[in-house]
């Protein structure tokens, strides 16, 4: 049986020390391997996971520190899980005491995926509440308008004199998107 690591942070910025030395002390330096990335969880594009779960075996361990840092939502979570288990591979998660080898740590693998999900939901709707409220009170979300009302204005008026859209673009420094837009406003 081998104890695969795997441990990652969000940006290029954090550091995933602390994680490695978790993760080397429990698997110990024989054949155990630790793959590591700086992605977001919220991608599915971390090479490095996937790399990790082709590389795993039957009887193997996959050990991370957090279940944050393994999936991007509670589905994929589930995805993950539910591919371990179909190829007898074991989940250790290292800081909150899991490990599906056990009834105990299958339960509380399942009840923390739930409470995850659960916060991910609320996180989402204060979000949207928050949102809301600022617009109420006048907060203006996206790019400031390139062009003031008059030169929107202007901008109708000379292409309704038949100035070429390029060379509207160049006079105004916009792109062909927002001319087109700024002329069905």
């Amino acid at each position: 049986m081998a104890k695969i690591g795997y441990a990652r942070v969000s940006s290029t910025g954090q550091s995933l020390d602390a994680q490695l030395k978790k993760l080397t002390k429990y698997c110990g330096d024989g054949d155990s391997e630790i793959f590591q990335e700086k992605h977001t969880g919220t991608t599915d594009n971390r090479p490095q996971l996937k790399a990790c779960l082709r590389h795993l075996r039957k009887g193997d361990q996959l050990v991370v520190t957090k279940l944050d840092r393994l999936a991007r939502s509670t589905l994929h979570l589930t995805q993950i899980a539910d591919d371990l288990q179909t190829r007898g591979i074991e989940l250790v998660v290292l800081d909150q005491n899991i490990d599906t080898s056990t009834p105990t740590g299958k339960l509380l693998f399942n009840m923390l995926a739930s409470i995850a999900e659960f916060e991910t939901a609320l996180r989402k709707e204060r979000q949207t509440d928050g949102i809301a409220k600022a617009k109420e009170n006048g907060v203006k979300f996206g790019a400031k308008s390139k062009l003031t009302p008059t030169q929107i204005t202007e901008l109708k008026e000379k292409r309704a004199s038949g100035t070429k859209i390029k060379d509207l673009m160049s006079e105004y420094q916009i792109s062909k998107a927002t001319a087109y837009r700024l002329l069905s406003d």
